[in-house]
């Protein structure tokens, strides 16, 4: 054989040893890609459709309490008798009762004005920590983290004895003579603010912190040496730049603010209308499934198309930008 034909065998050889390792890059890639769908589809998509199901059917004394129920012995023609008997009565149930639409208004106004108070306090301590030595920066996350090593229960009931009228914060403001009657703070929608912003902080601050942290402080510099203000140069440079991680804390203190219950329930009283309680009370106390399921799945929708829509804009402008 001539060495012409001895380098081309090599060649190609070569040539299909690399598209082998291409192939097989690729199918890896492609199975890292499917394990976080494979995640949403068994732990998002599943119980979706389940929630679902359950709120087109109707409320019944049983076990579980509703019906129609599928039988998976039944086989297709009980997956079709199933889909004929289900309606949505049940969201034209929600349309006719007051009481939701004003759980779910308190709701959205509870959340937002929490998360607004959040970003307030968590933006300085987020900066602060960012601007702090690097040394001391590891010690000042893991005082941020410190809270999640304890119960989120336990740490909502210390506020109780806290707020209470004979607890700590009246005590203390008496002792300095600042007041001479308790003040009434425990089941109101200040002591449900209270809760929400001290338990839904670190969720504020990691994400501001990790925005602030990459921000090319030299900037600020070149603008004072130009002649701008501190405040000037907070509002036009630091700001704008952590518009990102502003969004990321507000979403993550929104988004479980608006279901909330734990909090409402113990610091709010009974007089406090949230989703989060409606929602209990219909699956426990009234064991009606089905408007509990229609209740979710529109809370759902509440919180996941604004997501979507903001996404998509985002991701437009990102295309623009380039």
């Amino acid at each position: 054989m001539s060495e012409t034909a001895i380098a081309a065998s090599r060649a190609s050889a070569a040539d299909g040893g690399s598209a082998l390792g291409r192939a097989a890059n690729a199918v890896k890639s492609r199975l890292v890609i499917a394990v976080p769908y494979l995640w949403l589809l068994f732990f998002f998509l599943v119980p979706f459709a389940i929630v679902f199901k359950i709120s087109l059917s109707q409320s019944a004394i049983s076990m579980p309490p509703y019906a129609p129920v599928f039988e998976l012995g039944e086989g297709l023609d009980g997956l079709m008798k199933l889909f004929s008997q289900l309606s949505f009565d049940n969201y034209l149930w929600l349309t006719e009762d007051a009481l939701y639409f004003k759980a779910y208004v308190s709701s959205l106004a509870i959340a937002a004005i929490s998360t607004v108070l959040t970003l307030i306090v968590g933006y300085p301590i987020a900066y602060g920590m960012a601007r702090a030595p690097a040394t001391m920066r590891p010690t000042l996350l893991m005082l941020v983290i410190l809270p999640f090593w304890t119960s989120f229960l336990i740490r909502v009931y210390a506020w109780i004895g806290i707020l209470k009228p004979e607890g700590l914060l009246n005590q203390f403001l008496q002792g300095i003579g600042l007041i001479n009657d308790p003040l009434i703070i425990l089941n109101t929608h200040t002591a449900i603010f209270i809760g929400i912003v001290y338990s839904y902080l670190p969720f504020m601050i990691l994400p501001l912190y990790s925005a602030l942290e990459k921000m090319d402080y030299s900037l600020i510099e070149a603008a004072q040496d130009l002649g701008c203000p501190p405040v000037t140069a907070f509002w036009k440079i630091t700001f704008p730049l952590s518009i990102p991680g502003v969004v990321a804390g507000c979403l993550l203190v929104f988004i479980p603010a608006v279901g909330e219950f734990v909090i409402p329930d113990l610091l709010g009283g009974s007089q406090t209308l949230m989703i989060g309680r409606t929602l209990w009370n219909e699956f426990f106390s009234n064991r009606d499934w089905p408007v509990a399921s229609a209740v979710a799945i529109i809370l759902l929708l509440l919180l996941v198309i604004p997501i979507m829509i903001f996404q998509h804009v985002q991701a437009r402008a990102q295309e623009q930008d380039r």
